[in-house]
């Protein structure tokens, strides 16, 4: 079994946000494969996408606290670390660019820091995608938790249904096929 762990932050006033664009992620696959969400075992909601073997979660913990609810998911379907895929923002990258790794440290972000922890291992594939840095004068924070400008939803519409195939072809053939294809930078154009 696979689990893809989409990670953001619970509620309305966080939807849409560039901190939730894993949550963005996960809702396109399970509109694309008509899978319904449920309470899971842990602090999450999850769809069962029983013809590919694997389950969707979303935390509704805050992202720094994500690690828990991934945990207890884990130990319940009996997951192992090979079968984990995260799926992030990243505001290192430039708006709508991919990048897949099958381990690695936390890169600053709090909700894989929170992963690392809790799981007390680096090695479980992400995919990050880019949300851009914006001003450089500006919080970080504040960043990340507004909303995309006009001009950005193309670019961030496209990003999200690159990430959704991104995932799809995980859940078929592992990490390895998903980083020779979408890590590219001609992806993104």
């Amino acid at each position: 079994m696979k689990l893809v762990v989409g990670l953001g932050n619970p509620g309305r006033r966080y939807a849409g946000t560039r901190h939730n664009i894993g949550f963005d992620v996960l809702d396109l696959l399970a509109e694309r494969h008509r899978l319904d969400w449920e309470s899971a075992p842990a602090d999450a909601l999850m769809a069962k996408w029983r013809a590919a073997g694997a389950l969707l979660a979303k935390p509704l913990t805050f992202m720094n606290l994500s690690g828990h609810a991934v945990g207890d998911l884990l130990r319940f379907f009996k997951v192992d670390f090979s079968g984990l895929l995260v799926v992030v923002d990243d505001a290192n990258l430039e708006l709508g660019r991919l990048r897949t790794r099958a381990g690695g440290s936390a890169g600053g972000h709090n909700g894989l820091k929170s992963l690392i922890g809790q799981l007390g291992t680096e090695d479980f594939a992400r995919l990050r995608i880019g949300v851009g840095r914006g001003d450089a004068r500006r919080d970080l924070a504040d960043h990340v938790l507004a909303t995309f400008d006009r001009e950005e939803r193309e670019a961030v519409v496209e990003a999200v249904g690159r990430a959704a195939d991104a995932v799809e072809l995980f859940v078929a053939e592992g990490i390895a096929p998903v980083m020779n294809r979408f890590n590219r930078k001609e992806d993104t154009e």
